[in-house]
């Protein structure tokens, strides 16, 4: 079996954090990775409490969170380097129990990176807003456009290898983040595919799609990668 470590970037999470946690399957991850985004409550003491391996970055920006913790994985000796990474939010709106069927194309040999689909599976009713179902079925249809990539979704839970990552070279530091590893992806010709994934409605309120400002910032942001990477 592979190594595999798990990466969620938090930002003020307190009342998710430890739901997540528990619910990653018993010894599947040999490290969760919590990465504190500058939460101003007790996402950092709920997670290291509950058994993450628990990072900070003050600098604000999902982004930033990500490379964190990729950071941090990728400096381990090589005894102890994750061959995968899976990423996950810490709002518990995915179903972390269903982790191994998002590794298993990779496990397999058939995929070197697998994006969780909640396009695909099932969405429990309003767990995703109008403007989200809307702006991933314009930012796939652009990557299809102009990459000729076949995704559904821009889904936060996924799993790539780390080498596979690294090669990527990733950037972006806010909300850009999930649209660049795809377009980078699509035109490095890496082996990809999506699975399936549950979706709920997640703890608290969104600080994306929950503001209009958030909205359009992330909306603009993810276009620009978009062509940013043609």
């Amino acid at each position: 079996m592979p190594r595999i470590n798990v990466i969620i970037p938090a930002y003020n999470e307190e009342r998710s954090i430890a739901k997540v946690l528990q619910a990653i399957p018993a010894g599947f991850a040999e490290e969760v990775i919590v990465v504190n985004n500058n939460s101003s409550d007790r996402t950092a003491e709920v997670a290291a409490a509950a058994g993450a391996t628990v990072l900070e970055e003050p600098t604000p920006g999902y982004g930033n969170a990500c490379l964190k913790g990729i950071a941090y994985a990728a400096a381990k000796p090589a005894t102890g380097r994750p061959d995968i990474i899976v990423f996950l939010d810490g709002d518990f709106s995915d179903y972390p129990e269903e982790m191994p069927q998002l590794v298993q194309p990779i496990v397999e040999g058939q995929a070197e990176m697998v994006i969780g689909s909640r396009a695909l599976g099932k969405r429990a009713a309003g767990a995703m807003l109008p403007q989200q179902i809307f702006g991933n079925w314009l930012a796939t249809s652009l990557l299809r456009l102009f990459y000729s990539a076949r995704f559904t979704d821009l889904g936060p839970f996924r799993a790539i290898k780390l080498d596979t990552l690294l090669a990527l070279s990733m950037r972006d530091r806010t909300y850009g983040w999930t649209v660049e590893m795809q377009a980078k992806a699509a035109r490095q010709k890496i082996r990809y595919t999506e699975v399936p994934v549950t979706y709920r409605k997640r703890i608290g309120t969104s600080k994306v799609s929950g503001t209009v400002k958030g909205t359009v910032m992330a909306g603009y942001k993810i276009i620009l990668t978009i062509f940013k990477y043609l």
